[in-house]
């Protein structure tokens, strides 16, 4: 199961239109190259079952923020069911965002290497 941003009841709190549009342009590249089931393919809100995690897991070669899409993409390539459900983000109170140059670099690499592996 996966917590969704982008469905009707879902939403973000407190986020400025750049961090916005990063999300939205991360989620349309994903889309454009797998095709997936689930909306948002960068949220973090997610409950697994332990038997696919074991299966999946050895399988993941990606880190950080690639971490989560590649999970979902690969469990819906290997058949198993996505659930969403929708969920209001609300932005962190203390601390910033990570998500500079790097992590989009590390992003988009890491979604050309799935599409290569799967």
């Amino acid at each position: 199961m996966t917590g969704t941003r982008y469905k009707s009841g879902g939403g973000v709190q407190g986020w400025n239109l750049q961090r916005k549009l990063t999300s939205r342009v991360a989620n349309f590249i994903a889309y454009t190259m797998f095709n997936p089931k689930a909306s948002d393919l960068t949220g973090s809100f997610r409950l697994y079952k332990k038997s696919v995690l074991t299966k999946i897991i050895p399988l993941v070669k990606s880190r950080g923020y690639v971490f989560q899409m590649e999970i979902i993409v690969r469990a819906q390539y290997m058949g198993y069911s996505i659930e969403e459900v929708p969920i209001t983000f609300v932005d962190r109170i203390f601390g910033d965002s990570k998500i500079g140059a790097n992590e989009i670099v590390g992003y988009l690499q890491g979604c050309i290497d799935l599409f290569l592996d799967v």
